[in-house]
Parts: structure tokens; sequence; C-alpha cells
């Protein structure tokens, strides 16, 4: 069974602004995430309706999918539609004091779909273990944003 949602957040030393323009550079997703190495942007430049095509790793296992940014609210909010399975990936930024809190989350707001589920069942460990992963994941590319954004202040 697919959890609901996964999220986690971190608060970041900087203003939304600053968060935003490394949150929003899309190009950069493989310094990011543990998973997403690599975003291909269709088109010039990132804004509502921009599709990317991904290069995603686990182990030695590759796999291309296809997004579109469904959400597009600077300084507050950045959403990925995944075409393969129905999962939608956000960031969102509240400001908090001085600085930032950045949330990132996986949702599947019409479930996930049957061929994704089957794939990840035989192919990617099994649904539990690879949503740990993807939660491990979202953590650490939190970390790493904060951390990017924060060296360059």
């Amino acid at each position: 069974m697919n959890r609901d949602r996964i999220e986690a957040s971190i608060d970041i030393d900087a203003p939304p602004a600053e968060v935003w323009r490394v949150v929003s550079d899309l190009r950069r997703m493989g310094e990011w995430s543990p998973q997403c190495k690599k975003m291909f942007i269709r088109g010039g430049e990132v804004k509502q309706g921009t599709r990317t095509i991904n290069i995603n790793r686990q182990g030695w296992k590759v796999w291309p999918t296809r997004s579109y940014v469904k959400v597009f609210e600077p300084e507050r909010q950045l959403a990925l539609k995944i075409a393969e399975n129905g999962t939608l990936w956000t960031y969102e930024l509240q400001a908090a004091g001085s600085g930032t809190r950045l949330t990132e989350h996986r949702t599947a707001p019409n479930g996930v779909s049957s061929l994704s589920n089957t794939l990840t069942k035989h192919v990617l460990g099994g649904t539990d273990e690879f949503e740990q992963e993807l939660q491990a994941g979202i953590e650490q590319t939190l970390q790493r944003i904060k951390s990017a954004v924060e060296q360059a202040r």
C-alpha cells in the first residue's frame, strides 16, 4: 500500500527569495536529489507548464520519467507532476523569522499507477522499502539545498 504523503521540512538561514533561486533551478536537481540524477528542461526558463525529462537512479538501476511543472508560485511553491506514476512532488517555502522553512513532499492524489507499483515491487525492492528510500532521499535533498543556500551567503 502506498503512503499518501511522504515529507520532511528544514529551516534555512536565508530569506525565501534566496531559497527559491536554488529550488526553482531544476537543472541542478541532480546536485540535491540522491534519486533524480538529472533533469532536462524542455524549452527555456522554468515556469508553470514547463516539461522535463528526468533520469532516476537506484544503485545500478536507471530509468527515465517525464514531468511537468504543475504549480509555479515564486518564493512560495513549486510542484512537479510525474507522468508515469501520477505522483506530485512539491516544494513549499514559508518565511520563518529571518529564514525560510522549506518542505518537500510527495503525494499521490489519485494513487500510484498500477504499472509503477508493479515495477516498484519487482524491480525497486518493494513499496515499503522504496518509500523509505524516498523519505531518506527527501531529507537528504533538503539538507543539500540548505547547505548550498547557506554556503552561498
